[in-house]
């Protein structure tokens, strides 16, 4: 027997259908020597401090680093989870082979096969890739199943991210709510979610901060066109007033008269981050939402696999496209004139190159049928954007007038649409061929004014003004614009050339982008008036407390994100990048803890004040017996776990990539013997110490450890 596992009830429904499993049984279907049983989502998690170490489960500032050696899955408790798993784990210990029907991408790969170890599955493992859940792209998936070892680099990548994302969570989160928080408060740490909020946080005191001033500028009007004044916006209104009188002592004289036609090229075919922002521009739907309506979708069998970076299509593909476009009846009219003659094989649109496990969200061309309005309006989206990419290009007259008024120079702008091409699509929905590039919500440009005909060196009267104005803070995040931030890690791109080469260092995927927004807007950092995304005081205050950089930076984050995706393709490997995320978690660990002296808006840590206080009464350690100074023979008095070995610069723990303890032989400008680094590794302090001056001005004072192994001068 073979035993499928899908990712959901219901897209198991779909493969036993194709398979010919037509009994239901308690938690799978069976029939045609196959068994279909799925999982609902996330099975399995990492297991939590406090299942590796009791002592764990309390937040402690001395416990930290938290670095277990090894990482554990356990299932996520909830009796359903529970119930369905033990269905899975009963068919796989019975069966000859198992076939991952998992959502093919990296979150999919995951959850299957954290599923499959705790299952402690022996069978050899196949995989199902299809992107998606037609018939025929079912039965043509299992004629073609990739042995499942071509997937380990992803789930690598999967491992690691999730890794990372623990380990940096878990530390920091408890870091700074030990350090900073006030009473009961949780000051949550992530790595995509800090540096996000930091962005939002960035904007908003440019916004802030930012003072409005008024402005003038010269503007007149001739033969109905309004020409505006190229130079800089004047500051002073009795300068602007001088320049009004000395434009109604001249005539208006055309200097150049310019008439360019163009193209705008077609609209791309959508990623599942473009689909976002065009859903939160025209219908205001949320990032949680547009990916809930685009997945559901997905498992209607009416568009491909929507957990997509790429906006191109694979070549294979192109003899296709006409077949989906016949089949998109709604759209008939609109489609006819594609069908005339054959569809271009368009490098806009078919690059292999630019195509990973996935291409980008298409229709599968079935009917849509018995949809809510809101899954209506997604897929008119996507199908609108598929047919405009097969359209041909816009043609346009771009048309640019010079002038002047004695010495002053003007300069007027008008845009003509000589064949619409692509637009047509559109005709009656004008919003949504807005490119979902410009960070403003501004109206379509077809609108704009046409431009008489001029001729160079007429001249005539005119009708000159002054037109007051405001400069304008800079614009409050919208979740389409937060997104558009994301995909380029903070960078602001409008070209899309550009930004494709940026995805790689994005912060977050696209799969998950839309669940930190969610979180932070749970966790109060940030909050949504109309469109906009403001950050609340306490996200502010979080990113003040935040003094490290890493934390906050996009572009790092996004650095990391590359280095997951370059594990995906085999080329950086897993150890490397937790080794990274180590490294970090003990440096931030460190400077944070010796941060003593920044003003912030938390309450101190009195429990730790607490601990200080209970450390510092308690009767000193009874004196080792006297022997020969030798650093290393003493256990390492942070973890008490390690020997102490010497190093280059320093005495450290043998396990310091998780311990973090060292001791330099150089302290506050003296240079230690072997007797007072064995002193303070066996006992917590040295004797005095000639020439250290303490913070009371004393002399000869001592070294010993705080609470949190850090060297401090005490008085002798």
């Amino acid at each position: 027997m073979k035993v499928c596992i899908a990712e959901k009830p219901s897209v198991a429904r779909d493969i036993a259908e194709v398979l010919g499993a037509k009994t239901r049984k308690d938690g799978y279907y069976e029939g045609n020597g196959f068994q279909v049983t799925w999982t609902f989502g996330h099975f399995c998690t990492l297991k939590e401090p406090h299942d590796y170490s009791p002592h764990w489960k309390y937040w402690s500032l001395s416990d930290l680093p938290i670095i277990p050696s090894q990482f554990g899955i356990k299932l996520i408790e909830n009796n359903g989870v529970e119930k369905q798993f033990r269905v899975i784990e009963s068919l796989i210990q019975q069966c000859e082979e198992v076939i991952n029907c998992g959502d093919a991408g990296q979150e999919g790969e995951l959850i299957q096969r954290w599923v499959l170890l705790k299952a402690r599955c022996a069978a050899p493992v196949k995989r199902l890739w299809i992107s998606s859940l037609t018939e025929e792209a079912i039965r043509n998936g299992f004629q073609s199943l990739k042995d499942a070892a071509q997937y380990d680099n992803l789930y690598a990548a999967g491992s690691a991210r999730a890794i990372g994302d623990w380990l940096l969570g878990m530390n920091a989160t408890r870091l700074f709510t030990k350090k900073f928080a006030q009473g009961k408060a949780v000051l949550s740490i992530g790595r995509v979610q800090t540096p996000t909020l930091a962005m939002i946080v960035a904007r908003q005191k440019e916004i802030n901060a930012f003072v409005s001033a008024e402005y003038w500028e010269l503007k007149t009007i001739y033969k109905k066109v309004e020409f505006t004044a190229a130079i800089d916006r004047i500051v002073i209104v009795e300068r602007a007033e001088k320049g009004l009188a000395y434009l109604k002592e001249h005539p208006f004289e055309i200097t150049s008269f310019e008439k360019k036609e163009g193209k705008e090229g077609n609209p791309r075919l959508f990623d599942l981050t473009a689909l976002q922002v065009e859903a939160n521009k025209k219908y205001a739907y949320s990032a949680d939402d547009t990916l809930r309506y685009i997945q559901s979708l997905y498992e209607k069998k009416l568009v491909t696999y929507p957990r997509v970076d790429t906006t191109y299509l694979s070549e294979d593909l192109h003899p296709k496209i006409a077949g989906i476009l016949k089949d998109m009846t709604p759209y008939a009219n609109l489609i006819a004139p594609l069908l005339e003659k054959p569809i271009p094989k368009l490098k806009s649109v078919f690059d292999d190159k630019k195509v990973t496990d996935h291409h980008a969200i298409i229709p599968t061309g079935m009917y849509p049928e018995n949809l809510h309005l809101d899954e209506k309006r997604i897929y008119d989206l996507v199908a609108r954007r598929f047919i405009a990419a097969f359209y041909p290009e816009c043609k346009i007259s771009n048309t640019t007038v010079l002038g002047k008024v004695g010495q002053v120079e003007f300069k007027a702008t008008g845009k003509q649409i000589l064949e619409p091409g692509w637009k047509e699509v559109y005709a009656n929905d004008a919003p949504a061929a807005r490119d979902g590039d410009k960070e403003n919500d501004e109206p379509a440009e077809e609108g704009e004014k046409i431009l008489p005909v001029f001729e160079v060196g007429e001249s005539g009267p005119h009708e000159p003004r002054i037109h007051k104005g405001k400069t304008s803070p800079p614009k409050p995040y919208t979740e389409a614009t937060l997104l558009r931030a994301m995909e380029t890690a903070g960078k602001q791109v409008d070209n899309e050339e550009m930004r494709e080469l940026l995805k790689d260092n994005g912060i977050g995927r696209p799969s998950t982008r839309a669940n930190i927004i969610e979180t932070l807007f749970r966790r109060k950092y940030i909050e949504k008036k109309k469109k906009n995304i403001f950050a609340t005081q306490t996200g502010i205050d979080l990113i003040d407390t935040i003094e490290n950089e890493l934390l906050k930076s996009p572009e790092l984050t996004g650095a990391w994100e590359r280095k997951l995706r370059l594990m995906e393709k085999g080329e950086y490997a897993m150890e490397a990048f937790r080794q990274e995320l180590t490294e970090m978690v003990i440096a931030l660990i460190r400077d944070v803890k010796n941060n003593t002296g920044r003003s912030i808006s938390f309450a101190p840590d009195k429990p730790a004040e607490k601990e200080k206080k209970e450390k510092d009464a308690a009767p000193p350690k009874p004196k080792a017996p006297k022997k020969a100074a030798d650093p290393t023979a003493a256990t390492c008095p942070k973890c008490k776990a390690h020997p102490v070995k010497k190093g280059n610069t320093a005495y450290g723990c043998a396990n310091f990539a998780v311990c973090g303890f060292k001791v330099p032989f150089e302290a506050f400008g003296k240079k230690l013997s072997d007797k007072q680094l064995e002193d303070l590794l066996s006992k917590g302090k040295t004797g005095k110490i000639k020439g250290l001056v303490t913070p009371n001005g004393e002399k000869d004072g001592r070294l010993a450890f705080d609470d949190l192994f850090n060297l401090t001068i005490q008085t002798s």
